[in-house]
């Protein structure tokens, strides 16, 4: 199974009126194809900026991460742009839609933007795969916040899946989330944890998620936990060797 992700030897570090803080000491990890990452800890532990750079969001003081077999870290802004267009998607507890488009438009935005001419057929299956295929045309303002979470999540999936098949490869894309169930009732936040993985496994998508939920963690193949910046324990099943913290 080929990898998806990679880091090696991962450390930030940002300037304070007191000298140089290290938010991230020495992470390294590799996770396959199709697999799913729980990261959890305390706030503060580095979990949301480890996310963000293994995203290609930011980049490192040091170290080397590679995503979809490409090293990001020899990448400028500008290519890794294309590469997140290409491969990745994103789902935040905050959904981060656009009061002014519909549910449709919210999810096949990326895909439009990319000139895609299927986009808005796409984002109406993925919306029916979410079981929101009679709210194509509300607002967000007019959905509960499990139903817009819902929305976030169909967007995530349509774009990597627009992705993946643009230039005909093969490799699935990697869906990265910030607390996805960080907003939702204990009875959304199951609905949501169970339509990440549905999705996860029907399109062979890599999961990397930050989390305080256990039940979330729980599903997810490998587990890793981070306090003060560094991997402090790593959990996974016996098949999944090819995983290393």
């Amino acid at each position: 199974m080929p990898t998806m992700l990679k880091a090696e030897n991962l450390y930030h570090r940002v300037a304070t009126s007191e000298g140089p803080l290290t938010l991230l000491n020495d992470i390294s990890l590799q996770l396959p194809q199709g697999q799913s990452l729980a990261i959890t800890g305390a706030s503060g532990s580095g979990k949301s900026t480890l996310l963000g750079l293994l995203a290609g969001l930011d980049r490192p003081s040091e170290g080397k991460i590679w995503l979809a077999g490409e090293e990001i870290t020899a990448m400028d802004e500008e290519q890794r742009a294309a590469l997140r267009a290409r491969c990745v998607g994103f789902v935040f507890q905050t959904f981060q839609l656009l009061p002014g488009l519909t549910a449709r438009e919210n999810v096949m935005l990326p895909s439009e933007l990319r000139g895609e001419r299927s986009a808005g057929k796409r984002a109406e299956e993925f919306l029916e795969r979410v079981g929101l295929g009679h709210r194509l045309h509300h607002y967000p303002r007019q959905l509960s916040g499990g139903e817009q979470q819902r929305v976030a999540i169909a967007r995530a999936f349509c774009s990597i899946a627009a992705g993946a098949g643009s230039d005909g490869g093969s490799q699935s894309g990697i869906l990265f989330a910030d607390e996805p169930t960080g907003s939702l009732d204990a009875h959304n936040g199951e609905k949501v944890i169970d339509l990440l993985f549905n999705l996860n496994q029907e399109t062979n998508t890599t999961l990397v998620l930050v989390t305080h939920e256990h039940r979330l963690a729980e599903r997810c193949g490998v587990h890793l936990r981070m306090t003060a910046g560094e991997i402090t324990s790593q959990e996974l099943p016996g098949n999944l060797s090819e995983v290393s913290a």
